[in-house]
């Protein structure tokens, strides 16, 4: 598929995101551009690869607003539904499906191709670092939760976006994604320094937040 095809793509989806949040168009956007970054040491299929980095939250939304339990396990149906309706190759549609079904961090599946490998790599890399730091604060300021409370223990997990603040939702969610467990060498190595950049910040958050520096 051309270029043209993705960009006509890219329009026909945006219906499904939130203007503005987490899981914005612009999540999509860098988890497309880090995916052909790793897919290039590998030959896969780019066809099955870019259309499921741009399809893989079709129905994030969806599960914010609770109309469906996964968003990994409906969005791989609502893609398959908008890629056929453009013609996409019918051969390559259901590879796109697999890698959207078991993208998502928490399912822990492992991934049996490579185009998978490198969607969950890639979606898990905008889980870290500077941006997902950006990225918890703006969820954490939309649903109403506190910057933090370091009376309550860290740990306790609860469904969906909460956490008790949003440095709690640190380390039950992001401090999760161990960069050892990332499918691709390339992923790993900036995997680590994401990480760290995170442990970082939040030791010194905790340190200004008891006035010590």
């Amino acid at each position: 598929m051309n270029n043209e095809f993705y960009e006509t793509l890219k329009e026909k989806i945006q219906i499904y995101f939130e203007l503005g949040g987490s899981h914005a168009f612009d999540h999509t956007q860098r988890v497309y551009n880090l995916a052909l970054r790793l897919s290039k040491n590998y030959k896969l299929d780019m066809d099955v690869l870019k259309a499921a980095a741009l399809l893989h939250d079709v129905a994030r939304l969806k599960e914010d607003k609770e109309e469906v339990v996964c968003h990994a396990e409906h969005g791989a149906k609502m893609a398959e539904e908008i890629l056929k309706e453009m013609d996409f190759p019918n051969e390559k549609i259901e590879k796109v499906c697999y890698a959207i079904s078991i993208h998502r961090h928490s399912k822990r599946v492992k991934a049996d191709t490579k185009e998978a490998q490198i969607l969950q790599d890639a979606d898990r890399l905008d889980a870290l670092g500077a941006i997902t730091i950006a990225r918890m604060f703006s969820t954490g300021g939309k649903i109403g939760i506190p910057l933090y409370k370091p009376e309550i223990p860290l740990g306790k997990i609860y469904p969906g976006y909460k956490s008790d603040s949003t440095i709690h939702g640190f380390y039950v969610k992001i401090l999760k994604i161990i960069p050892s467990e990332f499918n691709t060498e390339e992923a790993k190595r900036i995997a680590k320094k994401r990480y760290k950049f995170v442990e970082e910040f939040l030791e010194q958050f905790k340190l200004e937040w008891e006035g010590k520096d």
